[in-house]
């Protein structure tokens, strides 16, 4: 590895709430993040929580990406759907463009892009997902970065088309031998041990490996920008802190992924 200080993004989803339901812990965890993906009103959100997010983000300096999901309020956003090219590609315009409206509205530039759920995870591996999400992104702006599973198809395909590309990985999810992430159905998903958590992060970062959820393999990232904890996860400002503090004690740079990609 290099001399040089690493340097690592951290983000989280926020902007999860939906009418008089809450989801997260937006309020607390926004401080400790350097980037920030808000919800978009298809699997959660709406107008007047992507505003309030908006402007808790302004107020502590944390740069914000459009966090666009599939039709599935109900299902959260997390169940997969059959949609055409142009269903996808559309969907995503639709959504960065209702949050591109309201940051500007508040006064506050998007830095970036990052998919949710079970988009994200079809954009990851399925060309047919992943070429009208880096299209719709391409179209909006191409400037903005695109965040995608570290060493995924997609990010191939962002950085064929000109995007920048955040390679991501997960502070709070178990992992599969080829990369993807364990599903959320299977014990063992979610890792919500604090110790833990940090432990992999830090072996992320420096050695840019994790072990696998079995912990008989390790998985290897070629390239690493942006670790997420996600904003439902039951203890994620815990998580959030033990990461700030786990960095800071191994002298690794927490920055918004514009500044570095």
């Amino acid at each position: 590895m290099s001399s040089m200080r690493l340097k690592i993004d951290i983000n989280s989803d926020v902007g999860e709430s939906f009418g008089n339901f809450k989801v997260g812990h937006d309020a607390e965890i926004m401080p400790y993040l350097s980037s920030a993906n808000v919800a978009c009103g298809f699997h959660a959100g709406d107008p007047v929580i992507m505003e309030r997010t908006l402007k808790l983000a302004k107020r502590h300096k944390v740069k914000v990406g459009a966090h666009p999901g599939l039709p599935d309020l109900v299902g959260f956003g997390r169940r997969s759907m059959s949609l055409s090219r142009e269903e996808v590609q559309n969907l995503v315009i639709y959504q960065v463009g209702a949050l591109l409206a309201f940051a500007k509205a508040v006064g506050i530039d998007v830095q970036h892009v990052k998919p949710h759920g079970a988009l994200y995870n079809a954009g990851a591996h399925d060309e047919a997902y992943a070429k009208p999400i880096v299209e719709a992104v391409h179209a909006v702006n191409p400037d903005l970065v695109l965040f995608t599973l570290a060493g995924s198809k997609m990010a191939e395909i962002a950085a064929k088309a000109g995007l920048r590309v955040a390679h991501e990985v997960f502070a709070d999810r178990a992992y599969n031998p080829d990369g993807s992430l364990v599903s959320r159905n299977r014990a063992g998903a979610i890792v919500e041990d604090a110790a833990a958590v940090s432990r992999r992060a830090i072996k992320m970062v420096k050695e840019r490996m994790v072990n696998t959820v079995d912990s008989q393999a390790l998985v290897k990232f070629d390239k690493l920008h942006t670790i997420c904890v996600h904003g439902d996860t039951v203890n994620a400002v815990e998580l959030v802190k033990a990461l700030r503090k786990a960095f800071a004690a191994a002298n690794v740079e927490v920055s918004p992924v514009s500044t570095f990609v």
